[in-house]
C-alpha cells in the first residue's frame, strides 16, 4: 500500500476533464498538492493521513474567479445604484487615495479570501494595489491568487510607473518563486486611465517575461465612443496597433465589443472576463457570449470587486449568467450546463494560461478541490449533476475546499484564519472608512 496525504471517498467526482468524465464509487488521491489518482474504490492501493467521506456530494474542480479586486471587500454597499464613472471618481478613487495602505489591503484582502473560499473558489485573478500585502494575506489563508498591481497614469508619477511595469513586479516573483500559491500578472487598469507609452511599454515586458496581462476593456459604451473620438479607432482596433495584443491577455467585462473586435481577439493570445452581476448592477450592457462563442474567443466568469457585486458567490453568478444569456440569444439549448461549468473551471483555467495545472481534476493536476453537499432539500432528488450545479446550488452547499493538497474549508469551517476575527476587523474598518467619506 502507499501512503499519501489525502484521499476523498464516496462522492460523484466531476473531473471537467477533456471527456468530461464522471467517477462514481471511486477515489481521489492527493499527495504533496497534487492529485495522484482517480481510481476505483474496488482497486485502491493508498492509505491516507487523512481521508473526507464526500458520500452525497458532488466533487468538483475548485472554481476559479477570473476577475476580481480582493481588497474592495471593505468597500461592500457603500456606493450602490450608481453610474459607473461616478461610482468611480465620486466614491472609490477618492476613498482609496484616502485609505488604502498595505495593512488596510491586507486586512480586506484576508477577508475576501476567506469569503472566495466559503464560496468554492480555490482561485482569483485580482487586480488592485500593494501587491505584497495581497500576496501576504492570500499565503496567510491558503488562496491561491494571480495579483497585479492597477497602473493608472492619473495617480502615479513617472517613476513609480517604470518601477510598477518591471522592476517592482520582477522582485515580487523572485520572492515568491517558491510559494506556489501566489503567482504575478502586469494589469494597465483601462484604455482610458493609461496613455498609449504605458500600455505600449506594458504590452513590451509582458512579451518580454510571457507574463499574464490583466485589464478592463469595453465595460461601458461611453468607453468606446470616447475610444473612437480621441484616437479614430474601436478599443481592440487600438490595442491591435499598439502591439498590445501580441501579449497574453485577459480582459475583464468586454461587453460593448463588435464582430470585427471578436475576430482580433480569437486570433490573438486573448480571453474575456464576463462578470454579469457587475453588469447588471451597474447597468453596464450585457456581453456578447454568443457571438465571443461563434469567433472562438475564449471566455470565462469573474465576480468583480465586492464594491460592484455586492457578493463572491460565483456559483449563483453562474446561474444567473447561463439563464440571461439563454434569452439573449432566444435560445435555451446556448450555454447548456456543463458548457456554463466549463466557464469557472477549465475554460477559466484556459483563459489564464494554467491548463496544465487547474481546472479538472486529472492525475498530475494541482490538488485544487471543491466539494458540494447535496443532501439538502433544494438539491434532491439528482438526475443531472452539471445542470443541479448551474441551476440548483450555491455557496450554501460548499462544503469542504482542498488548495494545493491542504484542506483549507472543512464541513464549512475555515481552518487557517478565524472568521469571527475577521467580521470584528470588517466592523472596525467600518467607522473608519464612514469617517473618511464625511472628512
Amino acid at each position: 500500500m502507499t501512503h499519501v496525504d489525502l484521499i476523498i471517498k464516496g462522492g460523484t467526482i466531476i473531473t471537467m476533464d477533456a471527456l468530461y468524465t464522471i467517477h462514481e464509487d471511486s477515489l481521489l488521491v492527493v499527495d504533496q498538492g497534487r492529485i495522484v489518482a482517480i481510481c476505483a474504490s474496488s482497486d485502491c492501493s493508498y492509505t491516507a493521513a487523512k481521508t473526507i467521506d464526500a458520500t452525497d456530494c458532488l466533487v468538483i474542480p475548485g472554481l476559479i474567479n477570473t476577475h476580481t479586486h480582493l481588497p474592495m471587500t471593505y468597500f461592500r454597499g457603500l456606493a450602490d445604484d450608481m453610474v459607473l464613472q461616478d461610482w468611480l471618481q465620486g466614491y472609490i478613487w477618492p476613498l482609496e487615495a484616502k485609505l488604502v495602505k498595505p495593512q488596510f489591503v491586507y486586512d480586506a484582502t484576508l477577508h475576501g479570501a476567506a469569503e472566495m473560499i466559503k464560496n468554492g473558489i480555490t482561485l482569483a485573478n485580482d487586480m488592485y494595489f500593494h501587491m505584497g500585502s495581497i500576496a501576504e494575506a492570500c499565503t496567510k489563508a491558503g488562496f491561491r491568487v494571480i495579483i497585479s498591481e492597477a497602473l493608472l497614469d492619473h495617480a502615479m508619477s513617472e517613476e513609480d510607473r517604470k518601477t510598477c511595469i518591471g522592476t517592482r513586479l520582477k522582485a515580487l516573483k523572485a520572492e515568491y518563486q517558491d510559494n506556489d500559491l501566489i503567482s504575478f500578472s502586469l494589469a494597465p487598469h483601462s484604455i482610458y486611465t493609461c496613455t498609449p507609452a504605458t500600455l505600449k511599454r506594458c504590452g513590451e515586458v509582458a512579451r518580454e517575461h510571457d507574463w499574464l496581462v490583466h485589464m478592463h476593456l469595453s465595460e461601458t459604451n461611453q468607453e468606446v465612443e470616447n475610444c473612437l473620438k480621441e484616437h479614430g479607432k474601436r478599443p481592440v482596433e487600438y490595442l491591435q496597433d499598439l502591439g498590445f495584443l501580441d501579449s497574453r491577455c485577459l480582459f475583464a467585462h468586454g461587453i460593448w465589443l463588435n464582430d470585427e473586435e471578436l475576430e482580433l481577439l480569437a486570433k490573438s493570445h486573448s480571453a474575456i472576463s464576463v462578470c454579469t452581476d457587475s453588469h447588471l448592477k451597474l447597468n453596464s450592457g450585457f456581453a456578447p457570449i454568443r457571438k465571443m462563442h461563434e469567433h472562438g474567443v475564449t471566455y470565462s466568469l469573474g465576480t468583480d470587486g465586492v464594491a460592484s457585486n455586492n457578493n463572491l458567490d460565483l456559483l449563483s453568478e453562474l446561474d444567473y449568467t447561463a439563464k440571461l444569456h439563454k434569452l439573449l440569444a432566444g435560445d435555451t439549448t446556448f450555454l447548456p450546463a456543463r458548457e456554463a461549468l466549463a466557464m469557472v473551471t477549465r475554460n477559466a483555467a484556459l483563459a489564464l494560461g494554467m491548463q496544465e495545472r487547474i481546472g479538472s481534476l486529472e492525475a498530475g493536476k494541482d490538488a485544487d478541490i471543491t466539494i458540494l453537499n447535496t443532501h439538502d432539500l433544494e438539491c434532491q432528488p439528482l438526475y443531472n449533476p452539471y445542470s443541479q450545479i448551474v441551476y440548483a446550488m450555491s455557496s450554501r452547499q460548499v462544503r469542504d475546499v482542498v488548495i494545493g493538497g491542504e484542506v483549507v474549508l472543512d464541513g464549512g469551517h475555515l481552518t487557517r484564519v478565524d472568521e469571527d476575527e475577521l467580521i470584528d476587523t470588517a466592523k472596525r474598518y467600518r467607522r473608519d472608512i464612514l469617517s473618511g467619506i464625511n472628512q
